[in-house]
């Protein structure tokens, strides 16, 4: 499956597991208001306790349910709504809560974040592998946590959308796994990111929360119940202990629920991990460390609220197993493993525990071999890989990676130089416009960023062209530690700069629209949709204004361009009379020259909305419309990465270093 029908299940899976909870949340309420009936319906509204205790005393015949419905019609909608708002209400201020993203998820189970500055060669390995698999996949580099003091080997990751996702893993995976078996793990939980389940985690344990608020009711009742049982008011005790064992039997079935959906979705992630990298040994290894260990995957502080998030399973319990079984994983990869060998693997383990200073330092880089050129490319083949980034990919982001300056690459990931790195991208190598960008730059940061740019400026003169994208998604997990307003400055900072010689080039189209798409979903994740409802059909013109800007791009020749816009038109099966009416002169547009950028921000307004099926036939017009000539220029990249990125969908990376792509 790509990347769209990756979707497609996890927004199915969505529905479904709304449907579940809505049937617990009935039962639950239902419970409740048995509940409510025995202690305020049959004593208070039917017979009374007088009369109940005289039928006793007489040896009358006692209706051991002595209450009816409708006499207590208002009781059961009262009760009916408190509990269902209550649960309700829980759930919301519990996803609210984490509206922060996955940085929120990680700090709360007490993980530590990864920054620049760390000088630890195992945590430098982890923000490496990270960091190639981001611009491999074509996402922004998620933040990175570290769960100290967790031996065992485990990860998750979590957020509403790429653009705040946070990456975690435990000191034990640090400490244990080789860079291949790492880079499984690693993989596994971009599977999770890419296959869109990180959205529905957030859910999941939102309802889970508010499920277990009738049971901390229950526990405070309980607490009251037992000093008023002092005062004869023994009711409040039975009321709490009560709720809490309805309390409890809707988080038993909500853990049950939690667990079959996350079992279905660990073989997918781990299929997208070996795809991701090619070497199924990596992730298997992990899985087999796991079973071998002692530690095992498990969470000395409380995971349950996480437990589907985990890359293994963090609970003890196998009846809330939120992962397959550790053999069926290693077999559905290694169908010949033999269960025997974990306790060689256990002995081996014991023997050579490696000390965090005695990691190889060549081990922090990638070691991937050289990507396959462009010419083995085609639409079909990058649009399954949209979601689904293979070794090639992560060949060509290993390269692109290792080719950043050093002194760019500290700046991008330090919070204090990244907006100065993103100001540095957009100054212009003409005199006079950078001295006017300078004036500009002062004026917005202060002359200190104006002195940090000028310093990258000494120590890197030029940049290449196909790693300004790359610094882009690198500096971005600093510019997320900026302060709101510092992030609103660096926008109207980006804006200005671009302004300063009245043009725009693509690169600062992609820069910006980019820049603006990942601040966005940043500080709004949960408004972060992949899809609407929009259709291909209802915009056509923004269709063809999008294809015949791509098609203009890097063909100076009118007719390579006309063949072009023509190809990916047809790959949207357009009639020939269709085809027939585009002509050379549709290239002599003035638009196309001069109004371009807002012609497109116009288009991708509309074609954002579309739904998923609609949009992967979008992305494969692009695609055939930019290979059509069978090279593709840096800029063709990079605006196509970013007009991706505000479509919210992940382009992978291609090497561009390659015969087949221009230079420019």
């Amino acid at each position: 499956m790509n990347f769209f029908e990756h979707q497609a299940r996890a927004r199915r899976r969505t529905g479904w597991l709304v449907g579940l909870f809505a049937l617990a949340l009935i039962c639950i309420v239902a419970l409740v208001d048995l509940v409510a009936l025995l202690f305020f319906g049959a004593y208070h509204n039917v017979i009374g306790p007088d009369r109940y205790l005289a039928l006793a005393e007489s040896g009358g015949t006692i209706n051991p349910f002595p209450f009816q419905i409708a006499p207590n019609r208002d009781l059961l909608i009262w009760t009916s709504l408190l509990t269902a708002g209550v649960i309700g209400l829980a759930s919301q201020w519990r996803v609210l809560s984490l509206r922060g993203g996955g940085a929120t998820v990680a700090r709360g189970l007490g993980g530590t974040l990864v920054t620049a500055e760390s000088t630890d060669p195992l945590r430098r390995r982890l923000r490496n592998v990270v960091e190639e698999m981001a611009i491999a996949s074509g996402v922004p580099v998620p933040a990175i946590y570290v769960l100290e003091g967790e031996p065992g080997i485990n990860a998750f990751a979590a957020g509403y959308s790429p653009a705040d996702a946070a990456v975690a893993v435990t000191q034990g995976t640090l400490e244990t796994l080789d860079r291949a078996e790492l880079q499984g793990v690693v993989a596994h939980e971009f599977g999770h990111i890419l296959n869109g389940d990180m959205r529905l985690n957030i859910r999941l344990m939102g309802w889970l929360f508010g499920i277990l608020m009738l049971t901390l009711l229950g526990r405070f009742l309980l607490e009251a119940g037992r000093v008023s049982a002092q005062r004869k008011k023994g009711g409040v005790l039975s009321l709490g202990l009560a709720l809490m064992v309805v309390g409890y039997v809707g988080v038993f079935f909500g853990r049950l629920i939690q667990a079959s959906v996350s079992r279905q979705r660990e073989f997918l992630a781990d299929a997208s991990a070996v795809q991701f990298t090619r070497q199924p040994s990596g992730l298997a290894g992990a899985l087999k460390k796991i079973a071998a260990v002692g530690p095992g995957s498990r969470l000395q502080t409380d995971g349950s609220e996480v437990a589907h998030m985990l890359f293994a399973s963090g609970l003890s319990s196998r009846l809330f197993a939120t992962h397959p079984p550790l053999v069926e994983r290693i077999r559905a990869i290694e169908p010949r493993f033999d269960p025997a060998e974990l306790s060689r693997i256990a002995v081996r383990m014991e023997r050579q525990t490696p000390a965090p200073e005695a990691v190889d330092p060549t081990l922090t880089t990638s070691t991937a071999p050289a990507a396959p050129g462009l010419s083995s490319l085609s639409p079909e083949r990058i649009m399954a890989r949209l979601g689904r980034p293979d070794d090639n990919q992560m060949a060509a982001a290993g390269r692109l990676a290792a080719a950043i300056p050093a002194t760019l690459e500290r700046a991008a990931r330090t919070p204090e130089w990244s907006m100065a790195v993103i100001a540095y991208l957009l100054m212009s190598a003409e005199p006079e416009i950078r001295e006017s960008q300078r004036l500009i730059l002062t004026e917005v940061l202060g002359p200190e960023s104006e002195r940090q740019v000028d310093l990258l400026l000494r120590d890197v003169p030029e940049l290449v062209p196909e790693l300004r994208m790359p610094v882009l998604e690198i500096a971005f997990p600093a510019l997320r530690r900026r302060p709101e307003p510092d992030r609103a400055r660096l926008k109207i900072l980006v804006e200005r700069l671009i302004q300063a010689d009245g043009r725009m080039s693509v690169f600062e189209y992609a820069l910006a629209r980019s820049l603006d798409r990942y601040l966005r979903d940043f500080a709004h994740p949960s408004e972060a949709q992949v899809a609407g409802h929009g259709t291909l059909s209802a915009a056509t013109r923004e269709v063809i204004d999008l294809l015949t800007i791509f098609a203009h791009q890097g063909r100076p020749q009118r007719s390579v361009a006309l063949a072009a816009l023509r190809a990916g038109i047809e790959r949207l099966g357009a009639k020939p009379e269709v085809l027939a009416r585009i002509q050379e002169d549709w290239f002599d547009a003035d638009w196309l020259v001069r109004d371009w950028p807002a012609r497109l921000d116009a288009a991708l307004v509309k074609l954002a909305r579309l739904r998923l099926a609609d949009k992967q036939r979008l992305l494969g017009a692009m695609t055939t419309t930019v290979l059509a000539d069978g090279r593709v220029a840096v800029a063709e990249m990079e605006l196509l990465r970013a007009i991706c990125a505000t479509l919210r969908t992940p382009m992978p990376v291609l090497d561009l270093n390659r015969p087949g792509v221009a230079p420019i």
